[in-house]
């Protein structure tokens, strides 16, 4: 029950927070007159402040503060989200933004896969894919709350709306975590991370290969997922036909995890990777054909979706199986530093590509990103294999 709750946690911080800007983009375009550009860097710095303080809040969880953090942190999201609806000029926007960042850092997938990693183990697979499959949802429950938010409050008041969803992750969250704790052996201690794990794993070309990999998928979708909407309405989609293609994308996440799982031991970690990274390539091209038959947006939410929602498992058991489990809370926290810039990066990323070049020159960088992930994945994949034989 605890992993549950921990999962509907997850669905409503990442619904409230991560999807409500793409969900709105729109109506706020429309509603405060700043341009994409501007609205863009809200998020980017958002990110980038919680990409600064990841390999912190991982050194946390090491030393059993995990829970602490998933309890608070969507508080400090949910009061951040409020004040987006409120902000009167950019610089207050930013500010608010900002809080968010230092907020997320400690209450979305990282620290929760971490905190689930340190506490279950070898269990923690089975844990964090129920997680991923109930929170593959909070695209599914965004983007129409959003179509009907912006309708009826605009794009501000669709915000204040929104901020309910992490709020009520809170309690949620507190009564996994203690629910996970009460589970432990009396006396469990959590020890130091030893001195000079980061370090030693930092010296591994396996870290970086990694690190490329990551920045480049999660770039591609951030920026794809950020201006869905634009890119489907390009595609010739109407409004609710995008909105409803664009809500498809969560349970197309969901369906590539229940694949995950019915592969069981059949399929390795690496094999598994492999199909979702070059499914992402597919996908990069579905996109790009969308425009001579506008129903292939449907194609590429379901191998999107599906390729996005393997990797949201994989990426902490690849992390544990190419660099250990000593450290794990740092270790993958210092990872995940690129996923969280290229996160931080896509809003305005997309906007400028937009600006410079239009939807070609997204597809076109789209699909490249794909096949730069997929590169560095068969390197470190190769490179095990041969450190194996």
């Amino acid at each position: 029950m605890a992993v549950w709750l921990l999962a509907i946690g997850q669905t409503l911080i990442y619904a409230g927070c991560y999807y409500s800007f793409p969900a709105l983009l729109p109506d706020l375009e429309a509603g405060t007159g700043w341009g994409k550009s501007v609205l863009a860097f809200g998020p980017t710095l958002g990110f980038l402040i919680m990409a600064g303080l990841t390999v912190v809040t991982g050194r946390l969880v090491d030393r059993g503060l995990g829970g602490e953090m998933l309890i608070w942190g969507p508080v400090g999201v949910a009061l951040g989200v409020m004040g987006l609806g409120f902000a009167a000029s950019p610089f207050q926007w930013y500010l608010c933004w900002a809080v968010i960042g230092v907020a997320q850092a400690g209450c979305l997938y990282e620290t929760c896969f971490a905190f689930l990693t340190r506490r279950l183990g070898d269990g923690a697979r089975g844990a964090i894919t129920k997680v991923t499959l109930v929170a593959g949802f909070a695209g599914t429950l965004a983007f129409p709350l959003g179509h009907w938010f912006g309708a009826a409050f605009g794009g501000q008041g669709g915000l204040i709306a929104f901020a309910a969803m992490p709020l009520l992750a809170a309690p949620c969250n507190l009564v996994a975590v203690r629910s996970l704790r009460r589970r432990e052996r009396a006396g469990a201690s959590f020890p130091p991370t030893p001195a000079g794990t980061l370090q030693r794993a930092l010296r591994k070309p396996a870290f970086w290969m990694l690190a490329a990999a990551f920045m480049a998928i999660y770039l591609n979708h951030g920026v794809l997922l950020t201006y869905v909407l634009v890119l489907f309405a390009d595609r010739g989609a109407s409004s609710a036909l995008a909105a409803f293609a664009a809500a498809s994308i969560g349970p197309c996440q969901v369906v590539g995890r229940l694949l995950l799982l019915a592969g069981g031991g059949r399929v390795t970690t690496g094999q598994a990777t492999l199909v979702a990274v070059a499914g992402m390539v597919v996908a990069a091209l579905v996109l790009w054909l969308a425009g001579v038959a506008p129903g292939l947006i449907f194609a590429f939410a379901v191998v999107q979706g599906g390729a996005i929602g393997i990797m949201s498992i994989l990426r902490p058991v690849l992390i544990a199986e190419a660099l250990g489990r000593e450290g794990f809370g740092v270790i993958s926290g210092a990872v995940a530093v690129a996923p969280i810039l290229a996160a931080a990066a896509a809003p305005s990323a997309g906007a400028g590509l937009l600006a410079l070049g239009g939807t070609g020159l997204v597809y076109g960088t789209c699909l490249a990103l794909a096949v730069l992930g997929l590169a560095m994945v068969v390197l470190l994949l190769r490179g095990r294999e041969g450190a194996a034989g």
